[in-house]
């Protein structure tokens, strides 16, 4: 154990440190944080528009008329529609921030280069044609939603790397003296967003005149495919969280460094690949097990680790004062799936004893969790995006629209329960010792002589 720690620490750390201060991953996570709170908002008329309780769409037919979940999808394509605009602009944005260039036309220019590498034609079939038409002027919808959203990051790091260097250069429109800061801004942005933008229209006039057509399709081919491919699979889950666990270990924030920065654009598009099946058809079987609900309602419900059975544990089963006291103060954050006070109060960080079980339950929930949804028993994620906050059994059903989207999050806590206990068993032991032992070194001896 000690010779495992020592090569994580020697090997690990320092590029799991790098990731994590790399300023373009930061503006990455950054970019799609932004988009989260329509998504979440999106989600809860996805949510409405299909609850299963008998009789509710007879109600709210009577309400809003028998196109009523028409008219819920409404806000739904708002949302989920415009993802890759909203986490296009938040990292053009966020990046030149951390430039300490003016954020605003950063952001703004790597808009604009965006949406002039997307093809503006959409093809549409009329009802009882045989041939499709070609339909210009159109920005196609589906590119602004998370079909793109690595087009979008592309995009939006090249436009504001160029941006930046520009304005760091000083090549820049200067205007003169009097001239309000805000209009001053605007002609100092004119050389690079005529750069960005021109090597935009470059690339795509050359892709134009290959088999590749435009820059979706190219990246798609060579970068989505292959990474949702691998992303989505099984093993690519396993080594996701088999990641994140170690570097929570090391004191880092495995899901900050591995999901936010890395896996989510990926598991985000695998979701809205559910989402668009399950509202064409709720009873279609959806094509993605692995998606960003999967790790958060599933493997992580009562936080990393699924230490909410841990807690519990402490509360219950402990004999020391140090793992009964923390279990009371922890059991209120594990609730809503906030689990820092565990893992550093424990402490789990650098704790060869509490380290293996931390490591191996979400392991053996990931494989449990995923086989019971490939066979049928357990329904897969709707496409929903639940705030990571919602407790277990409530966030289940949410994420899946069926009870046993609940009910295998119970099962998964008893799991963790059983493969928690003789480890915190062995871990109090220790600690009801050393309290035995420093309460007898406080106790006075009775030195008095009877005569």
């Amino acid at each position: 154990m000690n010779a495992m720690m020592g090569f994580l620490e020697k090997y690990m750390l320092p590029i799991a440190g790098k990731i994590q201060g790399q300023k373009h991953l930061q503006s990455i996570r950054d970019g799609i944080i932004l988009a989260m709170p329509l998504i979440i908002v999106g989600s809860v008329f996805l949510i409405i528009a299909n609850l299963p309780i008998p009789g509710f769409s007879h109600f709210m037919a009577s309400i809003f008329g028998d196109t009523w979940s028409k008219k819920f999808s409404y806000p739904i394509d708002a949302t989920f529609s415009i993802m890759s605009i909203i986490v296009c602009f938040g990292i053009g944005y966020r990046l030149a921030e951390r430039y300490k260039v003016d954020a605003l036309s950063s952001g703004a220019i790597a808009l604009s280069a965006f949406i002039l590498s997307t093809p503006q034609v959409l093809m549409f079939t009329p009802e009882g044609a045989k041939k499709a038409l070609e339909v210009p002027g159109v920005i196609p919808v589906a590119l602004m939603g998370s079909q793109g959203l690595f087009v979008a990051m592309i995009v939006a790091l090249f436009s504001t790397e160029v941006y930046r260097k520009i304005i760091q250069k000083n090549i820049v429109v200067k205007m003169p003296q009097g001239v309000p800061p805000a209009v001053s801004k605007s002609f100092t942005a004119l050389v690079p967003a005529f750069v960005v933008l021109t090597v935009v229209w470059i690339v795509r006039l050359i892709l134009e005149a290959t088999s590749m057509q435009d820059l979706h399709h190219l990246i798609d081919k060579i970068i989505t495919t292959p990474l949702s491919f691998l992303g989505g699979s099984l093993w690519g889950m396993l080594i996701a969280v088999l990641a994140i666990q170690l570097l929570w270990c090391f004191g880092l924030h495995g899901d900050a460094i591995i999901v936010d920065s890395l896996m989510s654009p990926i598991w985000l598009a695998l979701m809205d690949q559910n989402r668009q099946v399950y509202m064409a058809n709720h009873h279609a079987d959806l094509p993605n097990i692995i998606c960003s609900p999967f790790l958060s309602i599933w493997i992580e419900a009562g936080g990393s680790g699924l230490t909410f059975g841990l807690v519990l544990l402490m509360i219950f089963r402990a004999r020391s004062k140090q793992m009964k006291q923390l279990g009371k103060i922890a059991v209120a954050p594990s609730f809503f799936n906030i689990n820092e006070p565990t893992i550093f109060g424990t402490p789990i960080v650098m704790n060869p004893v509490m380290m293996i079980p931390f490591i191996l339950t979400p392991i053996v929930i990931v494989l449990i969790t995923y086989f019971s949804m490939a066979i049928g028993l357990v329904a897969k994620p709707s496409g929903v995006l639940i705030p990571w906050t919602t407790p277990l059994g409530i966030s289940g059903f949410l994420a899946t629209g069926k009870i046993s989207g609940g009910v295998i999050q119970i099962i998964n806590l008893i799991i963790s329960i059983l493969i928690y206990y003789p480890f915190l068993r062995l871990y109090d032991k220790q600690k009801f010792q050393e309290e035995h032992k420093a309460q007898q070194a406080d106790t006075p001896i009775d030195r008095s002589v009877n005569v």
